[in-house]
């Protein structure tokens, strides 16, 4: 496996001043990326996977856990909780193989919706996208997700509804 990106490790302030930490996601994170999944309201689950679950299968978070830092890339934002690391938010990308393209997603716990850690995470996870060559980012939003879709509006992607794909519109950049 690569080795961890430590210089994408980077503090930021949020809107109300509070510090979250960006950084890559590790293996060692199963736990509080499995927390944090489990922490998401159903609304915001259904948004991020678009379907029911509860928690992420054993597999599923080795997936999310365990990446390349190349063809897959992961970003957290954390907060420090009672003396713990907590995760708030993660931001992907995957990359579409032989491609200069790559597909994201989002997800922020509720609680700190609006706060700006979507914004911070989205705009380091597109400039580590650029620095890797990708030229492109795509992601595919539920047509009901409209705080996403405005979000996505706001960061410069344009929304295409694809025919047969009634329930799912797709967002581009050009990076």
């Amino acid at each position: 496996m690569a080795d961890y990106p430590q210089h994408l490790v980077h503090p930021h302030r949020l809107f109300d001043g509070s510090e979250v930490i960006i950084r890559p996601i590790r293996p060692e994170d199963a736990a509080i990326e499995q927390e944090f999944v489990r922490g998401l309201s159903d609304d915001s689950r259904y948004n991020r996977f678009m379907g029911q679950l509860r928690e992420l299968a054993p597999r599923k978070l080795q997936y999310m856990t365990t990446i390349d830092y190349d063809q897959h890339m992961a970003l957290i934002a954390t907060v420090q909780r009672e003396g713990r690391e907590v995760e708030i938010g993660v931001a992907r990308y995957v990359v579409t193989p032989g491609s200069e393209s790559c597909e994201f997603a989002i997800a922020v716990d509720d609680a700190w919706q609006g706060t700006g850690v979507a914004g911070i995470l989205m705009l380091e996870l597109m400039a580590v996208a650029r620095s890797k060559g990708l030229k492109t980012m795509v992601g595919f939003v539920l047509s009901s997700n409209h705080k996403m879709l405005k979000f996505c509006h706001q960061l410069g992607f344009e929304c295409h509804r694809e025919l047969g794909e009634g329930d799912t519109i797709s967002v581009v950049k050009n990076l």
